[in-house]
């Protein structure tokens, strides 16, 4: 998924890319874990242990985020910055999660979808895409919030963004209004154009912005 702008981020910082338990690369799973986002916090924070890194930027987008944030929530030692993107607040939207199952039915007959699965994930993309189905509605039916924690206890610098065209929320300047109403100290960056997500439909403003905010917190 990132193979278009890895070269961005490696030119100027030291990047380190992984693909989650199941998806991409990694090791197939028969299911992924309910509490998905935080499991793949405790999943990155496993491997900043054995790579022996403290203080890293994280930069997370989509799920992505929130796993960078309960990340950040979780083991703040860890973090320096956070930069999180283009992802649906605290809890899932109702208005995402009821139609995802026959939405991912009918993606699955769009050859472009289907090549950009392929790409992620290889030959066995459709057994990936049913278990990241399957999950979000198990989640959705289980937890009320993505984080066991509150984003009020978020200490680290953190720059959320996303954009006010990204096709699964059209409200995310509203999301994350509130979001700082309960942590002051967020910044936030909303693009006025480009499609979900915002680091990937505005890539070079996005680095540029990214940039600047790790560079400050140095």
């Amino acid at each position: 998924m990132f193979y278009s702008i890895i070269n961005l981020y490696s030119n100027s910082f030291k990047t380190i890319v992984y693909d989650f338990p199941g998806h991409g690369k990694s090791d197939r799973l028969d299911r992924f874990e309910t509490d998905f986002w935080f499991y793949n916090a405790q999943v990155a924070n496993a491997l900043l242990e054995e790579l022996k890194l403290n203080k890293v930027d994280v930069i997370g987008t989509s799920g992505g985020a929130l796993v960078g944030i309960n990340l950040a929530l979780e083991n703040p030692e860890k973090v320096k910055t956070l930069m999180a993107d283009s992802f649906e607040g605290e809890s899932p939207l109702a208005s995402y999660v009821s139609t995802i199952k026959e939405d991912r039915e009918n993606a699955k007959q769009d050859s472009n979808v289907q090549a950009f699965w392929r790409s992620c994930h290889g030959e066995d993309w459709r057994s990936v895409v049913d278990n990241d189905t399957k999950v979000n509605i198990e989640f959705a039916e289980t937890y009320t919030s993505f984080f066991h924690k509150s984003i009020s206890e978020l200490k680290v610098p953190t720059l959320i963004t996303g954009s006010m065209e990204d096709e699964f929320c059209s409200h995310l300047d509203k999301i994350y209004e509130e979001l700082r109403s309960k942590n002051p100290e967020l910044k936030v960056y909303i693009f006025e154009k480009g499609n979900h997500p915002a680091m990937l439909s505005n890539r070079d403003e996005f680095f540029e912005l990214t940039r600047k905010f790790i560079n400050e917190h140095k």
